[in-house]
């Protein structure tokens, strides 16, 4: 094990490492070294991840190299340990699982331009963090590795799909780990620890070169922070208008995402209604009522939205046919690398079935649903013509328990027999297979799907002391609005399990 003791550089009675920023100006004012710092961080990685199950690959060795050899510049966030999420975040030479046994062996051939990037602001990669197979789920718990426990109670799973991420920031492991959000997933698992998680716009941080699309523009690369200024720093510093990708984004400027106070006071826009007909818990719904009343006693008006612009129903059907679409994809690129056609065996059930329904989609389907996400992507932008923030639940409930979304018999054994159905009926499994899931987590996925950043905050908890964030919408581009709002509610010392 890799033990020592560390010295913690104290002022006035507060450890200075309250986030990744601190850390790293540290750093560079040559108080603490990045070895000491990877020394520390591997030390509570060895003594914490046995319970949570967080962390499913390490170069522990390789990064305490990189850290005596660090080379302190002017890097943001020199010399500062980073675990990368185990889904898409490849660096050359590492092993990346996407939570699925066809990847068990597999070893990262390049490096992606989001970690290039990360590693060119100073981190220094440590491994990486537990996901579902694929990312498919709100819940972190891949046959490969096992569930990912939360911090506050085993019997509780973190979230997905950067649950791994979640917990070990949570748990104090790190105060910023890489993760990912195509439906929510940088989001959920946010509220569900207690964390700040960004979703940025669409096109805001570096895509490719293995995937530029990334799921129809759905998925971005970011991180699960415990400072605003973490969140800021990063987002600053990662941003990119990267020309050869689907879409690219201009630039925010700094005078803008680093302003500290409002211009004028803000139309805000409370969603409660819940979007596929299910119910949001009293507590949530409480959470989101306060912060309301927040908004009001600063000077913004408050009116909540009865009638949903979108159809939630319509809209998360259409997010699983394009991703089965999608998963199509990603399987025909794995039987051309293995010279075989893929299996039941080699997956999980769920991906599977979400394997089989893709393979009936076709080509008008997918150009259907893709147009149905540019309306989705109008309706909402003329919402923010009236209101320039939207104040919604994150999730509908606290983080579930590990067995909470178990499958019944009977779809179970529809679902081994998916090959057998017609299109149809196979989304209508799909959508089965999904639904109480969703039911829990349907506040996110549009966000995704219009492309426009989100934030979830953490401000409440519930009466048995489990942390409940809030979800802040602003028009595309308009980040620096929602970290102007977390960046007051932070100095008003609102944060839950922060």
């Amino acid at each position: 094990m890799y033990i020592m003791t560390m010295r913690k550089i104290v002022k006035e009675g507060v450890e200075m490492f309250r986030d990744a920023t601190s850390m790293a100006q540290a750093v560079r004012d040559k108080q603490v070294s990045s070895l000491e710092l990877v020394l520390e961080t591997i030390e509570k990685a060895e003594r914490l991840n046995p319970r949570l199950n967080a962390i499913v690959s390490t170069r522990y060795e390789e990064a305490i190299e990189e850290a005596k050899k660090f080379q302190v510049k002017d890097q943001p966030f020199a010399g500062v340990p980073l675990f990368l999420k185990d889904l898409g975040q490849e660096k050359k030479g590492t092993p990346c699982t996407y939570g699925s046994r066809l990847f068990e062996d597999y070893i990262c051939h390049e490096t992606s331009h989001f970690v290039k990037r990360l590693e060119e602001l100073g981190f220094i990669i440590l491994g990486r963090t537990n996901t579902p197979e694929f990312g498919y789920k709100m819940v972190s718990d891949a046959q490969l590795h096992g569930p990912v426990h939360h911090f506050l109670d085993e019997t509780v799973n973190a979230g997905g799909s950067s649950g791994g991420a979640a917990a070990i920031v949570a748990a104090g492991i790190s105060p910023m780990s890489a993760a990912s959000d195509g439906g929510g997933s940088i989001r959920v698992p946010a509220s569900h620890n207690g964390l700040i998680g960004l979703k940025p716009t669409r096109g805001r941080v570096p895509v490719g070169p293995g995937s530029y699309r990334g799921w129809n523009g759905a998925t971005v690369q970011f991180a699960l922070t415990k400072t605003v200024r973490d969140t800021r720093n990063l987002l600053w510093h990662l941003q990119t208008c990267q020309l050869e990708s689907p879409f690219p984004l201009p630039l925010l400027q700094k005078e803008n995402l680093f302003a500290s106070k409002l211009s004028r006071p803000l139309k805000v826009g409370m969603l409660l209604k819940h979007p596929i007909g299910g119910k949001v818990s009293s507590e949530v719904e409480q959470v989101v009522r306060q912060m309301a009343q927040k908004f009001e006693l600063d000077g913004h008006e408050v009116n909540e939205i009865t009638e949903d612009p979108i159809n939630g129903v319509e809209l998360q059907k259409g997010f699983y046919l394009i991703s089965g679409a999608e998963t199509v994809v990603m399987f025909q690129k794995m039987e051309k690398q293995l010279q075989r056609q893929m299996t039941r065996f080699d997956m999980e059930l769920m991906t599977w079935v979400m394997y089989q329904s893709g393979l009936m989609v076709t080509g008008a389907d997918y150009a259907r649903v893709a147009g149905d996400w540019d309306r989705y992507a109008e309706a909402m932008m003329q919402l923010h013509d009236t209101y320039d923030v939207l104040l919604l639940p994150t999730v509908a409930n606290t983080a579930p328990k590990q067995d909470a979304y178990s499958l019944d018999a009977d779809l179970i054994e529809k679902m081994e027999h998916i090959h057998e159905l017609s299109h149809e009926e196979r989304q209508e499994v799909v959508w089965k297979m999904f639904e109480s899931s969703v039911e829990d987590t349907p506040f996110t996925q549009r966000m995704n799907i219009t492309g426009q950043p989100a934030i979830s905050l953490p401000v409440g908890r519930s009466s048995d002391g489990m942390p409940i964030g809030v979800q802040l919408v602003a028009a595309k581009g308009r980040e620096d609005l929602l970290l102007m709002i977390a960046e007051q509610w932070e100095q008003d010392e609102l944060w839950k399990f922060s």
